[in-house]
């Protein structure tokens, strides 16, 4: 069972890059707001396809969507200025770098959320956000002084 939740987390960080790569391209040919769109027709495509033949198609009449809080309705706004921003660094940033600032950007992300929601702070997780930010910040002028001194030599 362990290699089969492996299996999925793999998986879901393949289809991550390959997506911000398909993204990135789509933007380039078509344009960025427009490669957004299909982005989220597609995504909207699909995400109807599998509730048709979930269990759950049942459970819609039953909803309430004046019970569901407004706020909810932003991470909609939130996923469209990922893809936006996202098109448009992956030509700019490597991938390895993206994944970087994504996965530090939820770990910060997330310890807000738990101060907010659950009133947590946990100091485990800023610091290892911060030694995470702080490799990056390091590998950054790594490369920065490495191209510095290719652009010498050349």
């Amino acid at each position: 069972m362990i290699l089969f939740y492996f299996t999925l987390a793999f998986a879901a960080g393949v289809t991550t890059v390959v997506a911000r790569i398909v993204n990135s391209h789509l933007a380039g040919k078509i344009g960025l707001l427009q490669g957004t769109f299909y982005n989220y027709v597609m995504g909207i495509l699909s995400a109807s396809i599998i509730l048709l033949f979930s269990n759950e198609v049942n459970q819609l009449s039953s909803l309430d969507f004046s019970s569901i809080p407004v706020k909810a309705y932003f991470g909609g706004i939130v996923g469209i200025a990922v893809v936006v921003l996202s098109s448009y660094a992956t030509p700019r940033i490597s991938v390895f770098y993206q994944t970087l600032f994504v996965f530090i950007g939820q770990i910060f992300v997330g310890i807000i959320v738990d101060y907010f929601v659950l009133n947590q702070l946990s100091v485990g997780k800023i610091i290892g956000g911060i030694l995470v930010l702080f490799g990056l910040l390091y590998n950054l002028m790594i490369d920065k002084k490495n191209a510095e001194i290719q652009f010498i030599e050349k």
